[in-house]
């Protein structure tokens, strides 16, 4: 589909592991069963979001899944498969067509190499990827959606957040980004934030960028 002129956006920032990736069935074949994946990853969030200042990723996946009273195996199972993480399958075409008429990013709570590593998994053409570790904070502290504002060069009223955590909506919103959600396991908002788009999976993302202002 050809854009429309002038595009909507100037830019369009992605959250990785849930918006782009499907890191759920990775963490669920590491804990042994999607029951204690999810307590694992329930715990891996809440102490994300309360651990203020940056501290490693890696660490916060150890403690969660102890936590989560899963073995200590489960998170080297993990990191040891992080490679294996593959994109949603409407994740190549959609960004495919994007990157042709606007610059790509991520925004990730993320260590710097497991961010990257990640990044490359779902595409090669973001033209910025900052991780909680370059921000020295996790989302959805302001922090990651300013750095990649800056990087970007964008404003944030013209730079579409696209958020896979219902965490990600308020978040991109304190620092004025829209955000398209692309809440693939329709999940309740959180607090009461509502994006300005909703979805269940990233096909109608290129209509909605390419709309005339």
């Amino acid at each position: 589909m050809p854009p429309a002129k002038p595009l909507k956006y100037d830019a369009v920032v992605f959250d990785l592991l849930t918006a782009l990736l499907d890191s759920w069935t990775l963490w669920n074949e590491a804990a042994g069963s999607p029951e204690d994946g999810m307590r694992w990853r329930k715990r891996y969030l809440e102490i994300t979001y309360g651990c203020g200042a940056y501290r490693p990723y890696e660490t916060l996946v150890h403690e969660a899944a102890t936590y989560a009273g899963l073995p200590a195996s489960c998170a080297e199972s993990l990191e040891a498969r992080w490679r294996e993480i593959e994109p949603w399958p409407e994740v190549p075409g959609i960004l495919g067509t994007l990157s042709k008429h606007l610059p790509l990013a991520v925004a990730t709570n993320c260590s710097e190499r497991l961010g990257h590593i990640a990044a490359r998994r779902a595409s090669d053409t973001f033209k910025i990827v900052i991780t909680a570790e370059h921000a020295g904070f996790y989302k959805p502290r302001p922090e990651p959606y300013q750095a990649v504002l800056r990087a970007l060069g964008t404003a944030p009223g013209r730079t579409l957040f696209v958020a896979g955590s219902a965490s990600d909506v308020p978040g991109a919103h304190s620092v004025g980004m829209p955000v398209f959600w692309h809440n693939r396991a329709d999940l309740p908002a959180k607090d009461g934030a509502e994006p300005e788009y909703h979805e269940r999976s990233l096909h109608r993302l290129p209509e909605l960028v390419f709309a005339h202002r």
